[in-house]
């Protein structure tokens, strides 16, 4: 007789477990369990059945992976965790009692612990960390620019302003952005580090109303994670640039409001040469103390030799002290394929390397700063805006003043009057645009995403279609920056059935109510479709919906759309006829499965149809008012 099976030992059961099951296992409470998740990055799963993983009951519950919560089991945190809970017992416990002798030690003795064991653990490598380092700066970049309020402590915001300067200086000196939108949200910028996009937003600062509906409990072990992984980055990165980290801060130009330019960033060569005068400078002054007693005060010619060394020293110093400028740059025309890598390193060859600008009062001074200087200008601001300006209003290098007021009180003939957007569509073009659409008073052109790719069929903006036209782009429109969704989507589908043949049976059963759906659905957008053309044809003559129904009703629109599927049939060719009908039946031969994901191909693309016309149509529409608004 075969050995009895123990009951949930296999399958789904042991597979997955419940929240309350894994609290009893580590023995923490809620809170805590939460947080460890979070630290560790363990998330909720959801089984595909989920009577089978709860053992046969159907409540609502969270699971997750066994593995997951025997991994946790292992980790050092619970343990300092409970430390913390012993000693805010005791602390509340020695206040209690008035004992500010014991409450004093204890504080000083607060249980301290690290993170650095957790990013090393979830990212093996660096370019690990950098893919997954946009949440991490959307993170810290939101809670550097919030006010200090109970629920967020000033220290924090404090570390979380240095992090996001520093990344910000590293971006300068690498010249790695590429994009830059202005939404609604926030400033969205994109730079490439190492060959990894990393995209994050910067919030507005405005004032800042802090919502009492958000849980900054489990915000702040977010951004407690992501402060660690933000300050390994940032000195990989300074470190990898031969840069010297922690750059050091100008406290003048930091109370001065002088922001970025508060930073001072040395190479390490700078540091080595400090290091190596200092440890001679010792070395001298031992050899002077032992030669004290034996010498006089006069000036041996051994010390004239180490002063001219110490001279020589100082200078090289003075030349290493600024990092080169001519670092790897990003162009916007780009060089020839025979340039050389000198030329491409030189200031002039970057988007707006010859250009001085010049930052109004009025105008985003924590963004525009960036965005010219990671691109190799060179910018100056108004001195309300903060001290430390490297460049006056009336100095005659600047070229480009960027202004937002209608009316300025002096204009300099020397220079251009432009809109901020100007600098933004500048970088997502990758081109120096034409200012004539830019100058301060002028209705601006949209501003288009430089993160939307346009697949067939989709509607493009006219503002793009000019853009590209004016870049020297020779083709078809519609094939702007091509983006083979189906072709990708039906081959990772189908790299999915190859996988789960197990589970086509399962599947297939529900196959004919999810198809039937689908052609309600389509149905019922044909006829929403159909009701809004009626709604155009109502407004031309003038009429009301209602009204346009109870005179013409559906008989005008029929005639016309059998007129013209009549006309449209007529004018189809015999091969296009075979060619519908062959596709058919192939579709007809394939599985239940693969004939929904050819469905779902089709109603996306005629969805897609669909949205380009409704657009095209409401332009049309406007435009059509505008005329009739010029000739009234």
């Amino acid at each position: 007789m075969g050995r009895l099976k123990k009951k949930f030992s296999e399958g789904a059961s042991k597979t997955y477990t419940t929240r309350n099951r894994a609290l009893k296992k580590l023995q923490v409470n809620l809170a805590d369990f939460r947080r460890l998740c979070i630290l560790k990055g363990i998330y909720p799963v959801e089984p595909r059945s989920r009577k089978r993983a709860n053992r046969g009951s159907t409540e609502l519950t969270t699971f997750y992976y066994t593995k997951d919560i025997q991994l946790l089991q292992s980790e050092p945190l619970i343990n300092k965790f409970r430390e913390h809970k012993i000693f805010l017992r005791r602390l509340k416990n020695a206040l209690g009692k008035q004992d500010i002798t014991r409450a004093k030690t204890l504080e000083d003795n607060r249980p301290q612990y690290t993170l650095d064991h957790l990013v090393i653990e979830r990212y093996p490598t660096f370019v690990e960390a950098l893919r997954d380092l946009d949440d991490a700066l959307c993170m810290v970049f939101l809670f550097a620019t919030m006010p200090v309020v109970g629920s967020v402590d000033g220290k924090i915001i404090e570390e979380c302003q240095r992090l996001s300067n520093e990344f910000m200086h590293y971006v300068i000196y690498s010249h790695s952005l590429r994009k830059v939108f202005l939404s609604i949200k926030g400033i969205y910028y994109q730079a490439d580090i190492q060959g990894q996009p990393i995209t994050w937003i910067v919030p507005y600062q405005f004032n800042q109303r802090i919502p009492k509906e958000v849980d900054f409990q489990v915000m702040g072990t977010f951004l407690e994670f992501y402060r660690t992984l933000l300050g390994f980055v940032n000195y990989r990165l300074y470190t990898t640039s031969n840069l010297s980290y922690p750059p050091k801060v100008d406290k003048n130009m930091q109370d001065n409001a002088a922001g970025l330019g508060s930073l001072r960033i040395k190479s390490k060569d700078f540091e080595n040469l400090i290091k190596n005068v200092a440890a001679d400078a010792d070395k001298a002054i031992d050899v002077d103390q032992d030669n004290e007693d034996e010498t006089t005060n006069e000036v041996t010619p051994e010390m004239k030799k180490r002063m001219n060394t110490l001279n020589t020293k100082i200078q090289s110093i003075v030349a290493a002290s600024e990092p080169s400028s001519e670092s790897p740059s990003y162009s916007a025309v780009g060089p020839s394929a025979d340039a050389d890598d000198d030329d491409i390193m030189k200031p002039e060859n970057m988007l707006f390397g010859k250009q001085v600008f010049f930052l109004s009062r009025e105008v985003p001074r924590y963004s525009l700063e960036f965005v010219i200087r990671a691109l190799g200008g060179r910018v100056g601001w108004s001195s309300s805006s903060g001290g430390g300006s490297p460049y006056e209003e009336n100095d005659s290098a600047i070229t480009i003043q960027i202004a937002d007021r209608p009316s300025q009180g002096h204009q300099f003939l020397n220079r251009v009057y432009v809109q901020p957007q100007w600098v933004y569509d500048c970088i997502n073009a990758r081109r120096l645009l034409d200012t004539d659409d830019y100058l301060v008073g002028q209705p601006l052109p949209a501003h288009l995403s430089p993160f939307v790719e346009y697949a067939e069929g989709d509607y493009i903006p006219e503002a793009a279609i000019k853009m590209a036209a004016a870049a020297g782009f020779e083709g078809e429109v519609t094939n702007l920056q091509p983006e083979d969704r189906d072709q990708n989507s039906d081959e990772e589908e189908n790299q999915n059935d190859e996988s789960d043949d197990e589970e086509d049976d399962l599947e297939d059963e529900s196959a004919d109510e999810e198809e039937e759906v689908s052609d309600e659905e389509e149905n019922a957008a044909i006829k929403a479709e159909k009701q809004y053309q009626q709604q155009l044809l109502a407004e031309r003559a003038g009429l009301t919906f209602s009204e346009y129904q109870q005179k013409y009703g559906n008989k005008g629109n029929a005639a016309a759309g059998a007129k013209n599927q009549k006309g449209a049939t007529n004018k189809r060719s015999k091969a296009e006829i075979d060619e519908e009908e062959r596709e058919r039946i192939a579709i007809s031969m394939l599985s239940k499965k693969k004939r929904k994901i050819v469905n779902r191909t089709k109603a996306d693309a005629y969805k897609r149809a669909k949205d380009a016309n409704t657009l095209k149509t409401r332009k049309a529409e406007i435009e059509m008012a505008k005329k009739k608004k010029q000739r009234q």
